[in-house]
């Protein structure tokens, strides 16, 4: 693995912790950002998008570059900066090459940015509270 490549971990939520559950160290915010920066893009982001749908799991290059305007050299580009991030991987066939989303990825992604619908529920009633009691107070103030 390249020192730019990122080991996509299982949704296990103990290696795994959602965006709500607890703040990022250094390392995993830099990974994680990696992996946002790359489907941050137009292209790569409808890339991801067609080969994830592909009925058959797979995805020819050869496909993917005409649905573009763009050369192919640059449609390889944006491919490898997904391979990169562990979203995709590839495997060369002859003079084409190959590729597919790497399984569990995206659900990591999603699994991440998942929050647990209670824990929102009490953090909406929460600052609802504050804003209500913020402009009370200060109009229970002004009041002579």
């Amino acid at each position: 693995m390249s020192k730019q490549e990122l080991e996509v971990m299982d949704q296990d939520a103990t290696c795994c912790p959602g965006l709500a559950a607890a703040p990022l160290d250094d390392e995993r915010a830099t990974e994680l950002a990696r992996v946002f920066k790359a489907m941050g893009d137009p292209v790569r982001l409808r890339l991801l998008s067609m080969i994830a749908s592909r009925e058959g799991g797979e995805v020819c290059v050869c496909e993917m570059t005409p649905a573009f305007d763009l050369s192919q050299p640059t449609i390889s580009h944006h491919l490898k900066l997904l391979r990169q991030a562990g979203l995709i991987d590839c495997e060369r066939r002859g003079t084409w090459v190959y590729y597919w989303a790497v399984p569990g990825a995206l659900d990591t992604l999603a699994g991440f940015l998942t929050t647990k619908q209670t824990d929102l529920a009490a953090r909406r009633t929460t600052g609802a509270t504050r804003q209500t009691a913020g402009p009370t107070a200060q109009t229970a103030g002004a009041t002579p």
